[in-house]
């Protein structure tokens, strides 16, 4: 299918040999699809019927219609938003914790293999290094940054303002559509996490698409 992708995704694909490498030195697993409807599919495949399922806030895992083929699926879904009351919240995340496959995107990563997220409650980023049995990243072209550096500034300018604007936060940054290094009381840049390395073989895995995903 190679001959459908555009020179952009193209040159994505070959990038994505050197990422998946890296990632394997970091003790992560990487795979590349073409786009999102193959990608899925992948996935389920790697999902047993009755796993319990739960997922960070992830437009990336939306856009790629990830969310709805698991609602359809037979599968344990721990969902978050149907929390009533503060009680309730706090005991849907000791499940999220304990849950066997958990959904989230990167705010980038590098050519290296690197993943930066920045997380505000920070409930999604210590799911990412810690809990969860098994951790399935969706990432698009769009998250792909040349270095470290880069892949902060990319979540600090690309990443948090739409989503400021997506959450309705009283933020600079929903005020003008750029980062303000801000320290109100909305700001959700309150934890900034790099994943250098996994500590545990096989449980953190990155699909990488040929498509822009997300913020």
């Amino acid at each position: 299918m190679e001959e459908n992708m555009d020179n952009r995704q193209k040159a994505f694909a070959k990038a994505c040999d050197g990422i998946i490498a890296n990632l394997k030195k970091r003790n992560m697993e990487g795979y590349f699809y073409e786009d999102s409807a193959s990608c899925v599919r992948a996935i389920l495949d790697l999902i047993p019927d009755g796993s319990s399922i739960s997922w960070g806030g992830s437009a990336s895992v939306q856009e790629s219609g990830m969310m709805d083929a698991l609602k359809n699926g037979s599968y344990e879904l721990i969902d978050r938003s149907l929390a009533k009351t503060p009680e309730e919240q706090r005991e849907i995340y000791g499940r999220t914790v304990m849950s066997d496959y958990y959904f989230m995107s990167t705010n980038a990563i590098t050519y290296e293999g690197e993943l930066v997220n920045i997380d505000g409650n920070g409930n999604r980023v210590a799911c990412l290094i810690h809990g969860p049995r098994h951790v399935i990243i969706i990432a698009g072209m769009n998250k792909v940054a040349t270095t470290l550096e880069g892949a902060f500034e990319r979540a600090r300018t690309m990443a948090c303002p739409p989503n400021a604007v997506r959450l309705d936060k009283k933020t600079p940054c929903a005020a003008t559509g750029k980062c303000g290094d801000c320290l109100s009381p909305d700001c959700f840049c309150n934890q900034i996490v790099v994943t250098r390395r996994s500590g545990h073989t096989g449980r953190i895995k990155v699909f990488l698409v040929a498509e822009d995903l997300g913020f």
